[in-house]
């Protein structure tokens, strides 16, 4: 492979007296014309190398036959109307549609309209009480930034668009004369797009003013805190503030609307712990909390005492952790086990009424609505199972399917299991395996292992045509459910952080050796992929064991452990990764599987097809461009190196149907090349 020639400059940061050089610190200059033009020319190879793969467009065109099916969301009611998004099959954003009862549906809202290339998307729509208006925020090519439109939802009358530029924040309305939202000032330094943030801030907006007028209500130098989000109780009695300093753990603050001298009074202020107010009934609250109970448990209070030596456990916590919604005055626990779902329902007062009959092991999500419904909506799924809808009757425990979904796939000739494996300290990780039936463990098979392991996020089964067109070729998925994420309780969590980071690496290369010690597959068949925090996940794979892997997807990944807290709202991560400034301790071990650092020269690494977009602004795309660089200059193997960056494209939400078509085509189509394996058509 002959790639583009990147320039190294002499850079270099003293960390405790250890000097780390930075060749191309001049990438993160996401501005700057010569990084737009090194972006250039890696697309322009990128591209020559993959439309030389004879099936490609055989793959693209199967996705596509895949995908081509309606796709419905669950309904919600807002006012007298029911709402529910749909896609007609390949249509790049899904359109928002309402109706009355059980008359014909109507377009609402459809954000294929926002821009002519279907970059632009909707990243939210929340509805006044009454329903009578909304604001939705548009994100433009990706980006965590969104503007907000608001309007008479009876007519669609567009009666404010003052409020831009907000960021990592709901809309909480007061009423029909305004809401609540929060946002950061533009970086001072850097693009808008890669300058870091620091400060968040909650205003108030009255519909129809300026947005300088906007009311400071949280927040800012008064209290200085990275994130902060406003809710409103159903009832509008209290506005519900929460704010952490990283992604794991967070302040309550509550103010009563209904006293007009109302002061913002603490509930906790424990910025260890997850705590929030799920639920009121008058002054009861209803609070969901990790304090003192890693899994998580249920707690009230009233709102004149609402200190956690006042809180009474109305949900214990078990061996399970649960997620607790709300819907017709029941309470609805959601328990992960063994990274599959249980849900139970109690009344207010804490007493269990039944355990809702899943279609098998998966995940289950919805359980939620308005204080008056008499029915709710969930969706069931699962790697085998398709997102199917069903209509939940609270009185009766009655489950109806209310609507299936219409892809074209037969699941009689596939089977998903858990298997347990044991990783190098001992700790017994669970892994769902997904294949068709009949598979010989012969290690002749194609397997793609997908794993995240960070910020307590639980992968839990879902399905997706994607994997379908994998596993219908003979492939081998795989999900192994490794420390870090939330599967297990703050206590799993945990145990992948900061200075237990390894953790997380073992045990996905533990995953990897157990699927090639029972015949799954073997290296020579191997892919890993993850995104974001699993892109990291991925590139320590490329720099720790290498052999072990034929193919590597790190997308939009953190790949530079020194520098991501520099970047956007990155010092947030500081909770799971720690910071190179902490202590000396701490840097050398992030140094040591810094994916950008601890690259080596004389190694043969793993087929690498990095992808990445330039309007990602929650992972820099500075981090997949530097990974990249060093990575070409330092593979001694002949597997190919390749970075796919995406124009008009940020960290994945958003994303066009097209744009995600094309991309899952370019990976499988490199996966197969790479491994030497044919396509079936």
């Amino acid at each position: 492979m002959r790639y583009p020639d990147t320039r190294k400059v002499q850079i270099e940061d003293n960390y405790f007296g250890t000097l780390v050089q930075d060749p191309y610190r001049w990438l993160e200059d996401d501005e700057s014309q010569e990084t737009k033009e090194w972006v250039d020319a890696q697309n322009a190879v990128t591209q020559d190398f993959l439309s030389q793969i004879p099936f490609r467009n055989e793959i693209r065109e199967r996705l596509s036959t895949l995908m081509d099916y309606e796709k419905f969301s669950r309904p919600f009611k807002e006012g007298a109307y029911t709402y529910f998004y749909k896609n007609s099959g390949l249509q790049n954003q899904p359109v928002l549609y309402r109706q009355l009862e059980d008359g014909e549906p109507e377009l609402f809202l459809d954000p294929n309209t926002f821009s002519e290339d279907a970059t632009s998307s909707l990243s939210g729509i929340s509805f006044s009480k009454d329903g009578s208006r909304a604001a939705y925020k548009i994100s433009t090519g990706g980006s965590d930034w969104s503007d907000v439109v608001t309007i008479i939802t009876a007519t669609g009358e567009e009666i404010d668009r003052e409020v831009k530029d907000i960021k990592f924040s709901d809309i909480a309305w007061r009423g029909n004369e305004g809401f609540y939202y929060s946002t950061y000032d533009k970086p001072l330094e850097g693009s808008q797009l890669s300058g870091r943030t620091a400060l968040h801030s909650l205003y108030y907006h009255r519909v129809g003013t300026a947005q300088e007028e906007d009311e400071l209500v949280f927040g800012a130098e008064q209290t200085p805190r990275r994130y902060i989000s406003a809710a409103l109780t159903e009832d509008e009695r209290y506005l519900v503030i929460s704010a952490a300093n990283s992604t794991s753990g967070n302040e309550l603050y509550l103010q009563d609307l209904t006293d007009p001298n109302g002061k913002i009074v603490t509930v906790v202020d424990n910025l260890e712990k997850n705590h929030t107010i799920f639920y009121n009934q008058a002054s009861r609250l209803y609070i969901h909390t990790d304090l003192n109970a890693p899994n998580g448990c249920v707690v009230t209070t009233e709102a004149s005492e609402p200190s956690p030596e006042n809180w009474k456990v109305l949900i214990a916590e078990t061996e399970n952790v649960i997620s607790p919604s709300t819907g017709g005055g029941r309470i609805f626990a959601n328990y992960i086990r063994d990274a599959s779902s249980v849900v139970l329902q109690y009344d207010l007062k804490g007493n269990l009424e039944h355990e809702i009959t899943l279609p098998g092991l998966g995940t289950a999500t919805g359980f939620d609505g308005k204080e008056k419904e008499k029915e709710l909506y969930y969706t069931f799924t699962s790697y085998v199972y398709p997102p199917t809808i069903f209509r939940y009757v609270m009185e009766e425990n009655k489950t109806v399917v209310f609507r299936k979904s219409g892809v074209d796939f037969d699941p009689s000739g596939y089977e998903s299991g858990r298997v347990f494996f044991t990783s190098k300290d001992g700790t017994k990780v669970p892994m769902i395996i997904t294949h068709k039936k009949g598979l010989v463990l012969d290690g002749e098979n194609p397997a793609l292992m997908y794993g995240y392991g960070g910020f307590s996020v639980s992968l839990t089964p879902a399905f997706s045509t994607s994997v379908v067109s994998f596993i219908e070729q003979g492939g081998v998925y795989a999900v192994p459910n490794i420390r870090g994420g939330g599967e297990y309780g703050e206590k799993w969590h945990l145990a992948g952080t900061k200075l237990q980071k390894q953790n997380v690496f073992d045990d996905f290369i533990a995953g990897a050796e157990f699927l090639i010690d029972q015949g799954f597959t073997s290296s020579k068949y191997l892919a890993a992929m993850g995104g974001s925090n699993g892109g990291l996940l991925v590139g320590a794979m490329v720099v720790q064991r290498p052999e072990l892997f034929k193919v590597a997807f790190p997308a939009v990944g953190v790949m530079d452990m020194l520098r991501y807290h520099q970047f956007t709202a990155g010092a947030g991560w500081s909770f799971d990764y720690g910071t190179a400034e902490d202590s000396k301790q701490m840097f050398e071990y992030l140094l040591n599987y810094s994916p950008v650092h601890a690259l080596k020269g004389g190694v043969s690494y793993p087929a690498t097809l990095i992808t990445t977009a330039d309007h990602d602004d929650r992972v820099v795309p500075a981090h997949s461009f530097k990974f990249a660089a060093q990575l070409q200059e330092l593979q001694s193997g002949e597997n190919p190196v390749l970075i796919r960056i995406e124009k008009n494209a940020g960290h994945g939400a958003g994303k066009p149907t097209g744009m995600v078509i094309q991309e899952i085509a370019d990976k499988w189509a490199f996966l197969f090349y790479a491994m030497g394996l044919s396509y079936v058509k």
